[in-house]
């Protein structure tokens, strides 16, 4: 008898507030306190409304027009924006009460509507810090063009609400000591906007945030019109040199990533891509020299995070591109960008040709001594480089948006660099007394193919609206490599009567496969703050060969001592945990990584040469740490401090001991007992809006893997090396200044102490050097779209293992011209203008001998170009591109 009776007042409290629910009642308020309105409902529904004057207190104002709707409606659109509830009672009682499922923190509230008062269903809401732009919060608006932003700490914020073909709305606002309701916004149709439409919060050039310093690209005319390398060269404590290398606040093997995802392509390909992706395609460039757990944990010098527009295009979008320069030779490169978005498919693409002859000569001069420092013989070589570069490439993807909250994806890339060079080299001897003793004339010819592939699976599914996620990839990486090398080497007497006939050619085929797969899964807490958990696991297999002939009477021998086979097998398995969670003007963020790994390289053996394996196992832990602190309450003033361990394997190249030729006199080998390089980076920063920055920084590494020099007889031999203990200590200086509106400037300044303490081929080697960097960047905008920029940059001598580089530097300087209603621009750059340019120096610690080079490069180069865009841009889903092959595809080494 229970279980009927329970069903009957069951069914007499449905039926009450069935009967509830169909009582209507009109309200037409603005900023009129929630009593008073209360009031009038009860009066108009007759129900008896009870509440507490410590819940439903004199200061809460509302604002609503309704007609003849629901009273469950209407009471859910008043009391949710100031976080109360209600319960109706069978008796006709409505008690309001406060919500307790609400989070902590305050809440912003608002509606949003067209013109005409429809609302927009789905409009984006954005909500961001004033003092750096750093997204707070985002959501979509419901069926009702209504939103809510929860656990919204007090401070100064922008907000700002997007919806397709409709202008951007942006409001800087003030959260106080209470909840914030904005009433209703208008969004206006784009062809609608009036003249006097003022865009509110322009971004800064650079944000400091807790991990990393963020480039907004946009924050500079130069950058439109440019292309992606021309922007990160612009960035804070970036060098990009003349071969288009990276580096970062002095230390080289950073890693790139675009949109979290690794580009899959070599240091060249990579500069050959960035030329291509015009700037209008980037939003911003985040530099992390510490980078959180998430991330893995290769790579010393840090990560580069190139993040791309957000937005998406309706229809058919595309960006064309290219431009035609002149150094010592011609070169040309065009590119084009598409997208097309139809319902929930998302199409995008990029396609790229480059081509190039390059020019470089290298002067050598090694001088001999005796245990006496008596001279024995001088050796000076003169050798000319010529590459012709054809460099295609095609990437391209897609995006379904399963729904609102899910998306998959997939990417594929391609490309290509066919590369054939004629390098002459001439060669002199002279004894102790500096009489020539012998010449060698050298006609050294390679044609090189390298081509990679890439295939990228994604998945990211979002639970809710407070930032619960979980991500996924899936990736698999191929490169193949066909090298074929001929060097004929002829050498005279000092009369000039051929004395020696030397021809060799060989064959350097290479594959490396690369598969990984990760995930990881984000959890909002609900005090505010996240965690982040992750996993990976990767396999490397590489195969590498060289098979070497001397071509006797055109017949080729083939050299078993030159020749090898050389395999290698590569697994790393990694998890990380990662926690942030702000305090007031308090920001922390700790994180922990571990890697482990299994690597097995196997050298076949031959009737000259042994059969060798080596196996290598290891689990390392990173840790990081970082904390922010605003030391004012509008948070202008900063002070980050943060710590990082990394680690630098070696590429899967230089394990390889087989030997590669250079020239007659240079050989270059591997080195299968390279053992992981670790360093633990500190950096204590303090910031001054956007304006000025500056940090001061220790790095510590041991086992440090770099490029050795060993003399075997008159042949240099190179080979990397771990050769010890590295310290790294400086101070960099940022500071940006506009001191009239036509003119901005920006100025970088790092000053580091390198000192190197280790053994290096059975000698001690303690040596160090302190250097400076310098650059400076200075945009002009003219009217009628015309801007111009001048900047250039002066690194002092710098010491790296053996190496020492003498000072060098450079000028650069452009103009731009918008055409077409701001939908192309035309171009004039000049690199390198007084060609002051020349990588040079000297090679320490070589027993018994001096190495002095100097390269004469070039990089003197005009350029004019061109970049138009077509199609109609609108605000959508986010991209979601996230790979799993990093760091594992920059060990691929070319």
């Amino acid at each position: 008898m229970k279980i009927p009776l329970a069903l009957f007042f069951s069914f007499l409290f449905t039926c009450s507030m069935s009967v509830a629910q169909s009582r209507k009642v009109s309200v037409s308020v603005i900023d009129q306190g929630l009593k008073t309105v209360l009031a009038g409902i009860q009066a108009q529904s007759h129900y008896n409304i009870i509440y507490s004057d410590d819940v439903v207190q004199d200061g809460i104002k509302v604002s609503l027009s309704i007609t003849d709707a629901p009273v469950s409606e209407v009471l859910r659109r008043l009391l949710k924006p100031h976080r109360l509830t209600y319960k109706l009672s069978a008796n006709d009682m409505i008690v309001i009460f406060k919500d307790t499922l609400a989070i902590n923190g305050h809440r912003i509230s608002g509606s949003v509507t067209d013109q005409q008062g429809n609302p927009m269903i789905a409009a984006g809401i954005i909500l961001q810090l004033k003092s750096d732009s750093t997204i707070v919060k985002t959501a979509l608006s419901d069926d009702k063009g209504e939103f809510i932003l929860s656990d919204i700490k007090e401070g100064h914020y922008y907000l700002q609400a997007t919806y397709v073909t409709y202008v951007p709305f942006v409001k800087e606002i003030n959260v106080n000591n209470s909840d914030l309701a904005l009433g209703r916004i208008i969004l206006v149709e784009g062809n609608k906007v009036l003249k006097s439409v003022e865009v509110v919060g322009k971004k800064a050039f650079i944000e400091q945030q807790i991990d990393r310093v963020v480039v907004n690209v946009h924050s500079l005319i130069s950058n439109e019109g440019a292309n992606a390398l021309e922007v990160l060269a612009k960035s804070p404590g970036v060098l990009v040199d003349e071969n288009g290398s990276i580096t970062f606040k002095g230390k080289s093997g950073v890693m790139v990533l675009i949109d979290d995802k690794p580009t899959y392509l070599s240091s060249e390909n990579l500069a050959t891509y960035l030329k291509s992706l015009p700037a209008s395609a980037l939003d911003k460039i985040e530099l992390m020299s510490n980078p959180p757990a998430k991330y893995d944990a290769a790579g010393n010098a840090g990560l580069i995070n190139i993040r791309t527009r957000s937005t998406k295009v309706t229809g058919f979008h595309a960006t064309i591109s290219g431009s035609a320069g002149q150094a010592v030779y011609p070169r040309h490169s065009e590119n084009i960008n598409m997208n097309y978005r139809v319902n929930k498919v998302n199409l995008f693409a990029n396609a790229g040709y480059n081509e190039r002859k390059g020019y470089r000569k290298l002067d050598l001069q090694r001088n001999y001594f005796d245990e006496g420092n008596r001279p024995l013989s001088v050796f000076k070589q003169r050798s000319y480089f010529i590459p012709v570069n054809k460099n295609p490439t095609i990437k391209g993807g897609v995006d379904f948006y399963a729904s609102a909250r899910t998306t998959v994806g997939m990417l594929l890339n391609w490309s290509s660099t066919n590369e054939k060079e004629n390098n002459p080299v001439l060669s002199s001897l002279y004894n102790g007394q500096g009489v020539l003793d012998s010449s060698i004339n050298a006609d050294n010819n390679t044609n090189s193919k390298f081509t990679n592939t890439g295939v990228n699976l994604n998945y990211s599914h979002k639970f809710d609206s407070l930032g619960r996620t979980l991500t996924a990839d899936f990736d698999y990486v191929g490169y193949r490599s066909k090298n074929s090398q001929s060097f004929l080497n002829k050498t005279f007497n000092p009369s000039g009567d051929l004395i020696f006939l030397q021809h060799i050619t060989n064959s350097l085929p290479a594959n490396i496969d690369i598969y990984a797969a990760k995930g990881d899964y984000t959890y909002p807490l609900k005090k505010g703050g996240k965690v982040e958990a992750g996993i990976k696991g990767s396999y490397v297999n590489t195969d590498n060969e060289a098979r070497y002939f001397n071509v006797v009477d055109k017949n080729e021998i083939f050299d078993e001592t030159r020749s090898n086979h050389f395999f290698y097998k590569e697994k790393i398995a990694a998890g990380y945990l990662n926690f942030n969670k702000d305090y007031h003007r308090l920001a922390i963020q700790l994180g922990l990584r571990a890697e482990n790994t299994n690597a097995h390289g196997h050298q076949t053996g031959n009737s000259v040469q042994a059969d060798s394996a080596f196996t290598q196992t290891y689990l390392s832990i990173f840790p990081t740490a970082y904390l922010s602190y605003k030391l004012d309450s509008s948070g202008d003033h900063k002070l980050n401090a943060s710590y990082g361990r990394r680690i630098g394997r070696a590429y899967y190249q230089d394990l390889n001991p087989f030997i590669t030729i250079i020239d007659k006199f240079t050989y270059f080998a591997g080195n299968p007992f390279l053992k992981p390089q670790f360093s633990s980076n500190y950096e204590l920063t303090y910031s001054y809006k956007s304006t000025f920055n500056t940090t001061l920084l220790y790095n510590y590494s041991s086992n440090i893997q770099t490029e050795t020099i060993e003399q075997a007889g008159n042949i240099f031999i190179s080979r990397p090396g771990n050769i010890g203990k590295k310290e790294y200590v400086g101070i960099t200086v940022y500071l940006s200044l506009q001191p009239v509106k036509w003119w901005t400037f920006n100025v970088y300044n790092e000053g580091i102490y390198v000192h190197y303490k280790g053994n290096l081929y059975s000698s001690d080697l303690s040596k160090g050097k302190a250097y400076w960097y310098g650059s400076i960047t200075s945009q002009f905008t003219f009217g009628k779209g015309w801007s111009a920029e001048l900047s250039g940059y002066y690194i002092t001598s710098t010491l790296m293992g053996q190496f020492v580089s003498i000072p060098t530097g450079q000028v650069g300087a452009g103009v731009q011209k918008k055409i077409l209603k701001d939908k192309g621009s035309v171009y004039v750059n000049g690199r390198d203008v007084f060609h002051t340019l020349s990588p040079s120096g000297k090679i320490t610690n070589i027993p018994g001998a001096t190495s002095n080079y100097h390269n004469y490069l070039d990089t003197q180069i005009v350029t004019v170009g061109f970049t138009y865009s077509f199609g109609k841009l609108v605000t959508n889903q986010e991209k979601r591109q996230t790979g799993s092959a990093e760091s594992e595809e920059s060990r691929v080494k070319k």
